[in-house]
């Protein structure tokens, strides 16, 4: 909180992709509100998993604000969704609600279902975007990423073409997300896709587990990580910077190499400024 009171230039405000909780406690929320509160900007949420599957977001809702918004700022349209929505039947079958909870939170946990925005959320979104013009540039702020790149940790949104093709006809369209603890970007069509790093501990590369497929955007490049005997590596915090109605993330990490990822006009899609082409890209490291 307090790195981020001092940047230079300020930024107009601050997106938190989820997770403020681990388990949904109403204590784990106040605590991590607690711990926020230091923040000189006006804060943005979106809702994560952890924070919702013991009670289904109630208590989130109450201290934060509601599960799916939009607003305007400086000509371009936010709009921040909730997408760890997922089936009721899912939902309902757990004896109680720490069960689900747990199991939802458990890693990789194959007893986790796909997340979802939903139909009613859709909906919503329609109706907002129906409002803005189509030459106004979009921000989507989710907490699991609104395409499909690997479906066991659930980074993975069941609906996602769905919510894609209510984007698309729109000039300019930034998502961000949470959720992957890890450095990712694509481009589909209008749309660039930008993840945002972890404070807390890092992922691997859904790659490196090799009992299920992994979707990966092609034109992520994978950072040089984590060392498993420094917990810090390949964690940080990013400067989101919206200004040309593209997102640039410039990625401030612990133990490893400061990163930018930026909008590329030329060639129409985001790219690593240090790493993107493939001459310039730094091995794996091996450990024993």
């Amino acid at each position: 909180m307090a790195e981020t009171n001092l940047l230079s230039p300020k930024p107009d405000f601050v997106l938190y992709g989820g997770d403020i909780a681990q388990l949904g406690l109403k204590e784990e929320i106040d605590h991590g509100l607690e711990l926020l509160s230091p923040l000189r900007y006006k804060t943005y949420h979106a809702l994560g998993e952890h924070d919702y599957y013991l009670d289904l977001g109630e208590y989130w809702e109450r201290r934060i604000g509601p599960q799916y918004y939009s607003f305007d700022h400086k000509g371009v349209h936010f709009v921040v969704l909730n997408s760890i929505l997922t089936h009721d039947d899912w939902i309902n079958k757990w004896p109680t609600p720490m069960d689900r909870m747990m199991t939802m939170a458990g890693l990789d946990n194959p007893e986790g279902s796909p997340f979802m925005v939903g139909d009613k959320q859709r909906e919503w979104l329609r109706r907002d975007l129906a409002k803005v013009a189509k030459t106004t540039p979009l921000v989507v702020l989710s907490h699991s990423p609104l395409q499909k790149i690997f479906r066991n940790w659930n980074f993975w949104t069941e609906d996602a073409e769905q919510v894609q093709a209510l984007l698309a006809p729109f000039e300019r369209v930034s998502v961000l997300y949470g959720h992957v603890h890890q450095i990712q970007y694509n481009q589909i069509g209008n749309i660039s896709f930008n993840s945002a790093m972890a404070t807390a501990w890092p992922w691997p590369y859904p790659e490196t587990y090799a009992q299920a497929p992994s979707h990966l955007p092609v034109l992520t490049v994978p950072m040089n990580r984590a060392d498993p005997f420094q917990e810090r590596d390949a964690t940080g915090w990013q400067f989101v910077d919206i200004h040309s109605g593209r997102v640039a993330l410039n990625y401030s990490l612990n133990d490893n190499g400061n990163r930018v990822v930026a909008y590329n006009a030329a060639t129409g899609q985001p790219e690593d400024q240090g790493f993107q082409p493939a001459d310039a890209r730094i091995p794996p490291q091996t450990h024993y």
